[in-house]
């Protein structure tokens, strides 16, 4: 939103300033870095970085949230300058600068994924000439299914975004600064080139303090506690309990960071609070269509080699008696496991925002709701702004008949 224009303030994108925190009791240090973790002293190690001294501290419960770093692909040129990221306050602040420089005028941008979907439309609202890479089929393939993400391709390409899917980068091409984008396919003129390939965790330094997985997440167990006695971990850096899989993933989202810290904080005197699980609940705006998605999905199912049924509708928001220009398309997917009915995931997808659904889905499948009660269960109509049955409802009832066709 702060590179389309809409937040003016960059300072006031934020959860809390260090002032707010400190007004609840918590002592915050600016520019200063844990650099190791001594568990079997209680200690940590501190770097200032304004005297550039370091100390050592000492504590009774540690909670760690190192978080994930950007993916810089290791491909010849990546050195070069005006390869970015876009992973907190000073990268957006960089991005900004070159969404009003007239100098930039092709932006390429690796990865079709949030991150990567949102660089790329804002500097298309900016004027840029914009192309995506990707290695995977469809952008936002990891989120959505493919009815909706042809209709989110097409809205992409009207709004003059190229669209360049599984084509692999090999290198970067430029004299100081970045020209141009080599793929296994083909290449593409770059003045910028925005790096949203993934994340991975920050955590390397810890390797001697707590045991990780190979790929470098913190090993925690349900109460958020690691490997070292008194030492926890949440957010980007671990792995976190997938209700509808029945399986622990890493999905990087700050809602999910939140529930763990809270978890983490339950458990620092006696384990008795186990973290409930996430759904993976999340959505996004791209041009004139909102979405948003919980549980699984083909890409999901498939992966978990999780056997799944669905049903998709499609048609419009309101009753036929609306006027044309009150309605708009509306797609829902329902995802449900055929020989229990209970639910599994959802998307929806509309000009119109429908994402508040989600949540209802999400709580669905947390509490193991099956398609019979979702066909029935009561939500209000209002002709202004639903139909007689909802669409949460319509998608149980098509489930069942669905089932009874079987």
């Amino acid at each position: 939103m702060y590179l389309e224009g809409v937040v003016k303030d960059v300072d006031s994108i934020r959860y809390m300033t260090p002032e707010e925190m400190e007004q609840r009791g918590v002592r915050v240090f600016t520019n200063t870095e844990i650099t190791k973790v001594v568990p079997d002293k209680h200690e940590v190690e501190v770097l200032d970085h304004l005297t550039g001294k370091t100390r050592t501290e000492s504590y009774d419960k540690l909670i760690l949230s190192p978080g994930a770093n950007p993916f810089i692909l290791p491909v010849p040129g990546k050195e070069l300058a005006n390869i970015e990221t876009m992973r907190g306050r000073q990268d957006t602040i960089d991005l900004k600068k070159h969404s009003v420089d007239p100098e930039i005028k092709n932006v390429v941008v690796v990865g079709g994924g949030y991150i990567g979907i949102e660089a790329a439309e804002a500097f298309a609202v900016a004027g840029k000439k914009v192309t995506v890479v990707d290695v995977i089929t469809r952008p936002l393939g990891v989120y959505l299914d493919q009815a909706f993400t042809d209709i989110l391709e097409k809205e992409m390409t009207d709004h003059g975004i190229q669209l360049a899917m599984e084509e692999r980068v090999e290198k970067f091409i430029g004299e100081g600064k970045v020209e141009k984008v080599v793929t296994d396919k083909g290449e593409y003129a770059a003045d910028l080139v925005v790096m949203s390939a993934g994340v991975r965790p920050n955590t390397a330094w810890l390797k001697d303090a707590v045991e990780l997985y190979p790929n470098g997440l913190i090993k925690t167990d349900k109460f958020m506690r690691t490997s070292a006695e008194d030492v926890f971990a949440v957010g980007d850096a671990t792995q976190i309990q997938y209700n509808p899989g029945n399986t622990e993933v890493n999905i990087s989202l700050a809602t999910n960071a939140r529930r763990q810290g809270r978890y983490a904080v339950k458990n620092l005197e006696e384990a008795k609070a186990p973290f409930p699980g996430v759904q993976g609940s999340s959505a996004l705006r791209v041009f004139d269509y909102k979405f948003a998605s919980t549980g699984l999905n083909d890409q999901m199912a498939d992966r978990l080699k999780i056997k799944t049924k669905s049903v998709l509708l499609d048609q419009a928001t309101l009753m036929d008696f609306i006027p044309e220009n009150m309605k708009e398309r509306m797609l829902f997917k329902l995802v449900y496991d055929p020989e229990s009915h209970v639910i599994l995931g959802a998307q929806v997808m509309s000009k119109k925002d429908l994402t508040a659904n989600i949540n209802a889905i999400s709580i669905a499948i947390q509490t193991k709701f099956t398609i019979e009660q979702l066909a029935y269960a009561d939500f209000f109509f209002q002709p202004e702004f639903d139909t007689p049955w909802n669409l949460l409802n319509m998608a149980g009832l098509k489930a069942l008949q669905q089932e009874n066709e079987a």
